[in-house]
């Protein structure tokens, strides 16, 4: 079982910024700008691509509406996508507020925001939610 499963079944807290029964979004703990969010399915894939096609197609709807929240909350020319899928076996998107294409940058150094930090954060894509 991956980490992600393991948000996914509530044994380990989330930020939570948006759900539904197929998908879940996420604040990612080591942000690479604030409000980097992951976007995942629930049920556990490890590569995107093997995903069954409806619900591939679903994650990419499901974080398009996402996108809109994050942008909304935290202004920025672009909301960034990666498809990367080394770190977790589980598929997932990050969705990252940008500005620059440095933004973008995952060998750079990740922020460490606090606990409070992110609930804020989490609650403003939440609300920037409700305008989509």
């Amino acid at each position: 079982m991956t980490v992600f499963s393991k948000i996914v079944a509530g044994e380990i807290p989330a930020h939570v910024v948006a759900e539904t029964v197929e998908y879940l979004a996420f604040l990612d703990v080591q942000p690479l700008t604030a409000g980097h969010v992951l976007v995942i399915p629930k049920i556990e894939t490890d590569y995107i691509f093997d995903m069954d096609e409806d619900l591939y197609v679903g994650l990419w709807m499901f974080a398009k509406i996402v996108a809109k929240g994050v942008k909304i909350a935290f202004p920025c020319k672009k909301v960034g996508v990666s498809v990367i899928g080394l770190e977790v076996p589980h598929a997932h998107i990050h969705l990252i507020p940008m500005n620059n294409v440095s933004d973008m940058n995952f060998s750079k150094e990740k922020l460490k925001p606090t606990n409070e930090e992110l609930a804020e954060a989490a609650e403003k894509i939440r609300q920037a939610l409700l305008e989509v």
